[in-house]
């Protein structure tokens, strides 16, 4: 009879899907952070930071909070300025990337190519490598400009154009709630299904 010894077998971790969230001077850091908080919920996800100096300006003025608080929520926070950063090359294996909030600066930026610093860069990478590129374009009244420049890009495969805006069917009792909804339907074409997020279904 063949013995067979009894080893331990070393279980190798497994490689988590990363999430590049970029973060523009828009208003709506509320939704940056509810989105950081539902990544770090998910055990197979994990969330790589890049966040410009007008989104920190923006952070302290809407949520009374330094920035580092907020970079601290992701797994990894990264500046503009480091333009050679994994997330500059597409053979950086993502599951997409996330802009919240979306200036209109950057969403001309993506537009035309013009990748003059790590986030726009990265955003250009997602699109070459036709992963899902989810843009929470923050602004109201729309020019025509910008009407123009989402349209081009909604045309793109992989591309969402996903605008904040508030709704109202699951009955929220507060703004917590609101933000929350926003910041589940941001995360949904990554795979993520946040656990409160309540869905249409149907009126009886």
């Amino acid at each position: 009879m063949r013995i067979i010894e009894n080893k331990m077998i070393k279980k190798i971790p497994k490689e988590k899907k990363r999430l590049i969230v970029g973060a523009t001077g828009a208003s709506g850091i509320p939704l940056l952070l509810k989105c950081l908080e539902l990544i770090r919920e998910e055990e197979d996800f994990e969330s790589w930071l890049i966040m410009t100096k007008s989104a920190k300006v923006t952070c302290e003025h809407e949520i009374n909070l330094p920035a580092e608080m907020v970079q601290n929520l992701a797994d990894c926070s990264l500046e503009p300025e480091q333009i050679g950063a994994e997330p500059a090359s597409g053979s950086f294996k993502t599951c997409g990337m996330l802009v919240v909030p979306c200036s209109m600066k950057t969403v001309a930026g993506i537009h035309s190519g013009y990748a003059d610093n790590l986030l726009l860069r990265a955003a250009d990478v997602t699109l070459k490598e036709q992963r899902p590129l989810v843009l929470a374009a923050r602004e109201t009244p729309m020019s025509a400009i910008h009407l123009r420049n989402l349209y081009e890009l909604s045309m793109i495969p992989g591309v969402h154009i996903i605008p904040p805006m508030l709704t109202f069917y699951q009955k929220p009792e507060n703004i917590d709630e609101m933000v929350y909804h926003i910041a589940a339907k941001l995360l949904e074409p990554f795979g993520i299904e946040a656990k409160e997020y309540k869905r249409w279904n149907g009126l009886s």
